[in-house]
């Protein structure tokens, strides 16, 4: 099994060949991402521009504040060992990475990130894991719904980052004894959905 932090930065939109987006400096999107086009929030209604950018950016962004709360709460508590916690140390620096890389990207127009509340995941490494996964499933399939709706520069910014998401929840999905490539593709979902599935589970308040 490839760690996200041993991965290099190839790959495909699906889960099998992560990510091929960068070619000859510009952007080759694969099928999955095209399907979400127009299909998220407002965001999605309007066509790609610098203001589009900025709104899908601070989505992104808070569903990645969302995932590095969660993995830092996670190692404060200290009940995680071995490669659990080898996974939530890996993949807590990386969401700090994708936090300051979305916040820096959007300079004054990031906006601040959102209250959570991860009380349950941390009962049992089950439910640490399950709660892991649901939150990398959930963050791939928003940046795939609404990645195509980016302009292209933007776009190819912000392409490794779905790699590594990837690569993440294979990890996690192959420690809890599950297929880490369930699917040929990832599907793509609305902003909407995203948002209302991880207030329903109480991730943000």
């Amino acid at each position: 099994m490839t760690r996200p932090d041993q991965a290099t930065s190839g790959g495909g939109w699906t889960r099998t060949e992560i990510l091929k987006a960068a070619v000859g400096g510009g952007v080759a999107v694969a099928g999955a991402t095209v399907i979400g086009v127009r299909s998220g929030s407002s965001a999605s209604a309007s066509q790609p521009s610098s203001a589009t950018d900025a709104q899908i950016l601070n989505f992104f962004l808070l569903l990645e504040r969302v995932q590095q709360g969660f993995y830092r709460q996670a190692l404060a508590a200290s009940r995680l060992n071995g490669e659990l916690r080898d996974f939530a140390q890996t993949v807590a620096g990386q969401e700090r990475a994708h936090v300051a890389f979305l916040a820096r990207r959007l300079g004054a127009r990031a906006q601040p990130g959102p209250k959570s509340n991860f009380g349950p995941a941390f009962k049992s490494d089950a439910s640490f894991r399950r709660t892991a996964i649901d939150l990398e499933e959930a963050t791939i399939a928003a940046y795939i719904g609404q990645g195509a709706n980016l302009t292209t520069p933007t776009m190819a910014a912000i392409a490794p980052l779905v790699s590594v998401e990837a690569r993440q929840v294979a990890w996690i999905r192959d420690i809890a004894g599950e297929n880490p490539a369930p699917r040929a593709a990832d599907p793509a979902r609305t902003a909407s959905d995203v948002l209302g599935e991880l207030r329903s589970k109480g991730y943000i308040e």
